[in-house]
């Protein structure tokens, strides 16, 4: 019997060495495959981010643990360093010289201070005026300084924003802070046992007001009359419903091309080397380092989050692709994890929605872009509750409880 809903969901999961087509599975050495959690597109969640917001805000938090990611690191001249974003870390990093210290820090007192709802504190700046540029003109920043601060800290995967206005990119700095500020080591955190986790959480809150969770059910048909949606076929049952939300893969006419990210998932033996042993890091890779027009992405997690076997590490290494020989473009992320283990590398088409789906009714995401945390993406998820909507998402009308249900992450 056909089943009727008011919204359809669509999702895809797959094993690693299935999905790679490694015939020969993983070595002993490898240890158990129930030991095994590993994401092909790696993502943290910022502690003070939206991401964090929406799980506390839906309660989806009281289905999962997390753990804090150890450190947050920068690369320059070859080698890798911590990410400095407090005014005593600026004074003491090895980034930059002593005087560039200075000037740095009275950069982030400015941002620390600045709120776009008071001109106090404005210093002449003005935030929808001023480009990112004269900011780092104002403070006499050296280039750097301004990319890692670009890079690092706003999280920008290229240089477009220095000559937009800068209200963005200093949101963007007191985010990275504020998120620091929770828990200390870094501003990110990750799931216990893996983000397949999240998905979890939802179709168990799903659930409780009437969702159905569906494992294993083959797509065969999106059903459409009179050009909006009606259904879902699969196996010769149709599921009903008024709106239909999925990702590109399902909906090949309904997006076009809009780029490539290469992902390559390294297995180590040993914590990346100049991380201090951490059992998990992020180390961004600015595109001026490394001549390129894009950044580069490593974020390592491993045994402490319940990912991987005893005394293995999951590095997975990722950048937008610019030429015709991706691998080559990840090089330099890949040397500071030698030795590898195993390498599984994955070329991906990004793909975005040609309409808005306000006439179909189905709404497509976007592709996962090549940054390892989430809010970008949450941003397309609130680009998609308007479009079904009609209205912009708001967090505080999607607030149930004050209290933050994380308390003290697991550190």
């Amino acid at each position: 019997m056909d089943e009727e809903y008011d919204v359809i969901v669509l999702g895809t999961g797959l094993t690693l060495y299935k999905r790679f087509q490694l015939l020969e599975g993983p070595p002993e050495t490898m240890g158990r495959g129930r030991d095994w959690n590993v994401d092909l597109i790696p993502k943290f969640l910022m502690a003070n981010g939206q991401l964090v917001k929406m799980l506390l805000y839906t309660e989806v938090t009281r289905y999962l643990d997390f753990k804090v990611v150890e450190g947050s690191f920068v690369y320059k001249g070859g080698k890798i360093y911590k990410v400095p974003s407090t005014e005593t870390e600026a004074l003491a990093s090895n980034l930059m010289g002593m005087f560039e210290k200075r000037r740095f820090r009275k950069f982030l007192v400015f941002v620390a201070n600045f709120d776009e709802n008071d001109p106090k504190t404005f210093e002449g700046v003005d935030p929808q005026n001023t480009s990112m540029r004269d900011v780092y003109r104002k403070f006499d920043l050296g280039q750097d300084v301004i990319d890692f601060t670009g890079h690092a800290l706003a999280l920008y995967r290229t240089d477009d924003y220095l000559d937009q206005p800068c209200l963005e990119t200093i949101n963007r700095i007191k985010l990275y802070s504020e998120s620091l500020a929770r828990y200390g080591k870094s501003p990110y955190l990750y799931p216990l046992y893996g983000l397949g986790e999240l998905p979890q959480g939802f179709a168990r809150l799903s659930a409780i007001y009437g969702g159905t969770y569906m494992l294993n059910k083959p797509v065969d048909d999106i059903i459409m009359e009179n050009g909006k949606v009606v259904g879902v076929k699969s196996e010769g049952e149709v599921a009903r419903c008024k709106q239909l939300i999925c990702d590109p893969s399902y909906v090949p006419d309904r997006v076009r091309k809009a780029g490539q990210v290469i992902r390559i998932i390294c297995i180590l033996s040993h914590p990346i080397k100049n991380t201090n042993d951490a059992n998990s890091c992020q180390i961004i890779i600015p595109q001026n380092q490394v001549n390129r027009k894009s950044d580069i992405y490593v974020c390592m997690i491993s045994y402490a989050h319940n990912v991987a076997a005893q005394g293995k590490y999951i590095a997975i290494a990722s950048t937008t692709v610019e030429t015709t020989d991706p691998e080559k473009e990840v090089e330099p992320a890949l040397e500071l994890l030698e030795p590898i283990d195993q390498k599984f590398v994955a070329i991906s088409d990004l793909y975005e929605p040609i309409d808005d789906g306000s006439e179909s009714q189905v709404f497509c995401s976007c592709s996962y872009d090549a940054t390892t945390h989430f809010e970008t993406t949450c941003n397309d998820i609130k680009d998609i509750y308007k479009r079904m909507a009609g209205s912009a998402f708001d967090f505080e009308n999607m607030k149930r409880k004050q209290n933050d249900v994380f308390g003290e992450a697991d550190q």
